[in-house]
């Protein structure tokens, strides 16, 4: 019996240890502030909605580093992503007028923008 609830209790700590590095939020590397700085710097914006699940994995991948980004809300401003022909969220707008729809992640907004995530 004690056998039994060994691995029992062992089971429900690997269970914990999955739940954690699955559902807690990683931390952003140090350089996403200069990162999310230098997509502002070169006029990307993101045209996002809060309630796109989405839009919310785009902002997640920023931290508290989402602060630096040019954003605009479709659902507060809808006219402004009516002026920027805005067909869905999430929209990625580059100053040269490039447009990324959909989920794109950091590593291929830098590949687009020349903005480093490892400086």
């Amino acid at each position: 019996m004690n056998r039994y609830l060994i691995a029992i209790i062992f089971g429900l700590i690997a269970l914990i240890i999955i739940g954690v590095l699955i559902f807690v939020p990683h931390q952003p590397a140090a350089n996403m502030n200069d990162f999310a700085k230098c997509l502002s710097g070169k006029g990307a914006v993101l045209y996002k909605s809060l309630n796109c699940p989405f839009c919310q994995k785009e902002i997640e991948a920023f931290g508290d580093s989402f602060r630096f980004v040019q954003h605009v809300d479709c659902l507060q401003e809808p006219q402004k992503c009516l002026d920027a022909g805005i067909r869905g969220t999430p929209t990625w707008v580059f100053s040269d007028g490039r447009k990324f729809e959909g989920l794109q992640g950091v590593e291929k907004l830098s590949q687009e923008s020349g903005c480093p995530l490892n400086p």
